[in-house]
This record gives C-alpha cells, structure tokens and sequence, in this order.
C-alpha cells in the first residue's frame, strides 16, 4: 500500500462492510462509526509508514479490537455508572484503603521493622539495600566487601527472618 490515496480508496470501498463488522460487536450503528474512524486513522497512520501485505486483514483486525476495547469499557462504566448519569457516590469503588487494612498493614510494618532491628548488621544493610534500595547483589557485595554468594544468603536469610516475624508464607 504504497500512496495515502490508495489506502483511502480501499478504505471508502469497503467502509460500509467494516461499519456492518463493527455493529455486530457494539450493538449500534453510531458506535459503530465511531470504530472505523479510529480504525482508519490507525491503518493509515501505518500505510504511511510501511507497505501492507493483506490491508484488508489489517483493517478488520483494528476495527475488531477496537469494538472489543469499547464493548467491555462501556460494561464497565455501565456497572459503574447510573444510566441517568447520576451516580451514587456510594456505588463508586474506591481507591483508598480500609480502616482494616490500613490497620493490618501498619501492624504488619512495625512487625518488619522489628524484624529487621533483630538482624545482624550486614544482614539487615543487605536486605535494606536489595529490598529498599532495589540494589543489585553485585553491589551489595561490593559495598560489604563479600561475595555474591555470601550477599545472596543476607538476603534470603533476612528476607525469611521478616516472613517468620510477620507470619507470612513465602509467595
């Protein structure tokens, strides 16, 4: 598909069939329309670009996967929201945590804390760098003056000694 103009051509010469395609997904011809206009940006944004094989089979790729995306993100915001457009507050899942377990997790961090209190110096530095400092165990070892062996059992070590003190199974 070499020239805009070829693409736009193949496009108008089958954009009822693809309007048909994507309103048997979405359920309505205006939603419908919708998705070939966006596919059509899509495909001709990438005609631009590169020669197409099968640009049929590409369009009808994008126009389905953008009915998809549409169909499920309008159950989503059907479950969510009222069909008046007023929503109950109430019904609005929210982002913030429980008092639970904002509780439980507090509880759970001075336990770490704690645990972490407990362990032998170099212990405690090597999990704290790899686990906090998101350090490799190279440069843990590095900054120990040990080896990547020895920092890696630090780190598992310390890393087991925090689930014993907050009763956590490993994951």
């Amino acid at each position: 598909m070499p020239h805009r103009k070829d693409a736009l051509k193949l496009f108008l010469a089958h954009r009822a069939s693809l309007i048909r395609y994507a309103r048997s997904i979405v359920g309505n011809v205006d939603d419908a329309e919708d998705v070939v206009q966006e596919a059509w940006l899509k495909f001709s944004s990438v005609a631009a670009k590169r020669p197409m094989a099968e640009p049929m089979s590409y369009m009808r790729t994008t126009v389905r996967n953008l009915a998809l995306n549409g169909s499920t993100r309008k159950r989503i915001e059907a479950r969510i929201f009222a069909p008046n457009g007023q929503t109950d507050a109430t019904d609005v899942p929210s982002d913030s945590p429980t008092p639970e377990s904002t509780a439980i997790s507090r509880d759970e961090y001075a336990r770490i804390l704690a645990a972490l209190e407990d362990m032998p110096e170099r212990m405690r530095t090597a999990v704290e760098m790899h686990r906090l400092g998101a350090k490799k165990l190279k440069d843990i070892a590095a900054h120990l003056g040990i080896s990547i062996t020895t920092a890696h059992t630090l780190v598992l070590d310390g890393i087991e000694h925090c689930r014993a003190k907050t009763d956590r199974s490993p994951e």
